[in-house]
């Protein structure tokens, strides 16, 4: 019996199933072993795929909140460059061993469910090459990893971390408890603007448990929490959408999501999301007087990338919902980064 080659285009719906679970799993299914990954030891390529270092969309959706906290705080302090380029940084740093630890976690707890879905079947601990034991060392390491870069921050940062730490550890159990797994992942991710905020000393909330001595009303500083629900009806729809790859064997399996939920309903859905998201960016920019850029920038191309995502995804296509959602995640991102940099650089700040 021969095989098919990668260039063979297959024959029969059997083959071109196992064609586009074969891809998708190279993609982010946690088996990419391509480009810069494949000149590392052979030891080490499972823990790249653990970490989904490759396509580095894994580590982004988790630092570009922290880099928007930076940058949104920047512009409210008027800050100097060296500052940003500092807390920056070390957003960056902690972000990458947060997201190392956060994809471990997840995969370790769901490690017999993903066994049984054919996108996720060959991730490292389904497919034996990292065992149970070894990968929860190389979360626990990577946390503490994380939790070093708290050491760098401006004293008091560390208390704002233990929201995200403790939704974090129960993310994984959400897909079995909620069909809104997608708003806790979305609360995690979009926590990385506290964070951010507070690499540069400012503290976004000025009464409650994280305020003055609780003497006065929960509350957060307004464009912050602007920003934040943004982000997470952002992730709230790309995830919706990444997760409609799984649709037929999340329901198989009893996980729960937005796409388990409202299936070929979800796009009316996710447009009503994206009119609230662009609202929030906008009253984000209104609250600081923001200028024309942001709105151009941030606002329009954000909306511009996910509407055309929405628009245009094949929700019932594996391959389509994969691609849209790496595409779709990398043009808002940069979008809404680009708005607030180019915010920043008008205010012409000190160096």
């Amino acid at each position: 019996m021969t095989s098919k080659t990668s260039n063979e285009k297959p024959q029969t719906a059997e083959e071109a199933a196992a064609f586009q679970n074969n891809a998708l799993a190279q993609q982010y299914g946690g088996g990419h072993a391509g480009g810069w990954v494949g000149r590392l030891p052979s030891s080490w390529v499972p823990y790249i795929q653990l970490a989904r270092l490759s396509p580095p969309a894994a580590f982004f959706l988790i630092y570009f909140p922290h880099f928007f906290g930076v940058v949104l705080a920047a512009i409210i302090q008027r800050s100097p460059v060296s500052q940003v380029l500092r807390a920056g940084l070390v957003m960056f740093g902690g972000s990458f061993f947060f997201s190392n630890a956060a994809h471990g976690w997840n995969d370790l707890i769901d490690a017999p469910i993903d066994k049984a879905i054919a996108r996720t079947s060959k991730r490292p601990i389904p497919r034996g090459a990292i065992s149970p034991r070894a990968a929860f060392i190389f979360t626990v390491t990577q946390a503490i990893g994380a939790a070093s870069f708290l050491l760098l921050m401006p004293e008091g940062s560390a208390i704002y971390a233990v929201p995200n730490i403790i939704g974090t550890y129960y993310y994984p159990w959400a897909k079995r408890h909620t069909n809104f797994a997608q708003l806790v992942l979305g609360c995690c991710l979009a926590w990385g603007i506290v964070m951010g905020s507070c690499a540069m000393g400012l503290k976004p909330f000025t009464g409650g448990p994280f305020g003055d001595g609780g003497k006065q009303l929960f509350w957060a500083e307004p464009s912050t929490a602007s920003l934040y629900v943004a982000c997470i009806l952002w992730t709230v729809i790309y995830d919706s959408i990444y997760a409609h790859q799984d649709v037929k064997d999340d329901i198989k399996v009893g996980l729960k999501s937005i796409a388990v939920l409202f299936r070929d309903r979800t796009k009316p859905l996710l447009w009503l999301l994206l009119g609230c998201m662009g609202a929030l960016l906008y009253t984000c920019g209104t609250l600081l007087d923001m200028s024309v850029p942001f709105y151009a920038i941030a606002g329009g191309g954000s909306l511009l990338s996910l509407g055309a995502m929405i628009a245009n995804v094949e929700l019932k296509d594996s391959a389509s919902c994969w691609w849209w959602f790496r595409y779709g995640f990398w043009l808002a991102g940069g979008a809404i980064a680009g708005g607030l940099v180019s915010e920043y650089v008008l205010i012409g700040p000190a160096f």
